[in-house]
């Protein structure tokens, strides 16, 4: 059951920069994990931890991806742990008029690198070059994906670099800007494939970023022990299975019910321990009215939200 960096995580990073005993403090280090989000909130996250600390550090255990690679480019420096992955900032934008998935009609997301690609596939593997013949070929692509959604498809990607170079700027300011636009061009769109895995050499040697050369041993074990702790946690070692759990129930006269409570994200400092929650509950049902009969579940989600708590 996933979770995804949202608006309402700045928020929750606030209540915890406010408890730190001064302002600014002489380090910060956030300890991420993710598969990212939405891109517009590393650039609130990164001008956050920059009001409250003169020097600010990544330390990756494993994934930070999209929206969390957009965040680790703001830091001083990288600290990534040898099994940790960086990928690629181009963004998946869905809106109301993105293509509808057939049968259920759920609004698909457009890769905004998978535009670009088709219309370089033509020119260049198909050898499409002629102007009206170009036009053709984006004709048929509005037949399948609403003009306005092609557009949003270019917003988002100026905005996606528009941040990236922001972030950059915060900690490069005598770097000059071919080196910025550099390390956007590798991240946004030289990657070519949006689940492509950047490892630490490849992050300070191809791509440029400010990553840690030669973490120590004990460094490289207290992050990844501290990574399996939050493993546990998450319990992202058990399968989610409710279909499962319901079948092995004892039947009865009621419908087979099953309640979850399900952790998304976890925030943590030294004074605070804020966690995102759901409580779900899962019904199995059986739907008569197709033949063959079917079983299908329904879930109801009881409550949803973050808690906080005092760290013991």
């Amino acid at each position: 059951m996933p979770g995804q960096i949202g608006d309402d995580a700045v928020r929750v990073f606030f209540e915890h920069l406010l408890l730190l005993p001064s302002r600014p403090i002489k380090k910060l280090d956030l300890f991420l994990c993710s598969n990212g989000g939405s891109g517009t909130v590393p650039w609130r996250l990164v001008a956050l931890f920059r009001e409250f600390a003169k020097f600010f550090s990544v330390l990756v255990p494993y994934r930070a991806y999209s929206a969390a690679s957009l965040l680790a480019l703001g830091a001083d420096e990288i600290v990534m742990h040898p099994f940790a992955e960086l990928g690629p900032i181009d963004p998946t934008v869905s809106n109301d008029f993105n293509p509808a998935e057939e049968g259920t009609g759920r609004r698909l997301g457009i890769s905004v690198e998978d535009v670009s690609a088709y219309i370089n596939f033509v020119k260049s593997n198909v050898g499409i070059t002629h102007e009206d013949e170009l036009v053709k070929t984006v004709e048929i692509l509005a037949q399948k994906v609403h003009p306005l959604a092609l557009g949003n498809v270019e917003r988002f990607l100026a905005q996606s670099r528009m941040i990236a170079k922001k972030i950059l700027r915060t900690h490069m300011k005598d770097e000059d800007e071919h080196t910025i636009d550099e390390i956007v061009e590798n991240m946004a769109s030289r990657l070519y494939f949006h689940g492509h895995p950047i490892n630490r050499q490849e992050a300070k040697s191809d791509i440029g970023l400010k990553v840690m050369p030669n973490p120590s041993p004990e460094l490289e074990a207290a992050i990844w022990d501290l990574y399996k702790d939050y493993e546990t946690e998450f319990e992202n070692l058990s399968v989610f299975f409710p279909m499962g759990d319901l079948a092995a129930m004892p039947s009865g006269p009621n419908p087979p019910q099953k309640e979850y409570t399900l952790t998304h994200a976890m925030i943590e400092s030294v004074r605070l321990s804020s966690r995102h929650t759901t409580k779900r509950r899962y019904t199995q049902l059986t739907l008569p009215s197709l033949q063959p009969v079917q079983q299908a579940i329904r879930e109801d989600i009881l409550s949803q939200g973050w808690n906080h708590l005092p760290v013991p």
